[in-house]
């Protein structure tokens, strides 16, 4: 047995040893090969592979192969524009939501309701 620990997920491949970079999923409908990087985790029809097998990949005869690269120089996380979307559909959804029922806002106190936008709450310091 061996004493060498093994972190991470290892190649598929039968007899590699190297720690898998990347993840093959094939789209059968459409005849199609997507190599991206490595899955957050295992999943049964999808296989992990090394940085060597993720190059050496070969498909069918009329099969395509998308490769998405990943990008060590993106910062981890969302972009600003992404956040800037995320925080406009929070906006547009807050103007769409209906009113709460007249007898609730009767009930509540106006301490409650300052600040108050459909699901979203502003607190006062």
């Amino acid at each position: 047995m061996s004493s060498r620990i093994r972190t991470g997920r290892g190649c598929s491949r039968v007899g590699c040893r190297d720690m898998a970079t990347m993840t093959l999923t094939y789209i059968y409908a459409d005849s199609t090969a997507v190599v991206g990087p490595l899955a957050t985790y295992s999943e049964p029809h999808a296989y992990d592979l090394c940085e060597q097998h993720g190059k050496k990949l070969t498909v069918p005869h009329g099969w395509s192969v998308i490769k998405e690269e990943s990008n060590p120089d993106r910062s981890a996380g969302p972009s600003e524009d992404d956040l800037m979307a995320i925080a406009d559909a929070v906006r547009e959804a807050a103007a769409h939501h209906s009113e709460p029922a007249r007898e609730e806002v009767s009930s509540m106190s106006a301490q409650n309701n300052l600040g108050r936008r459909g699901h979203l709450r502003a607190v006062p310091s």
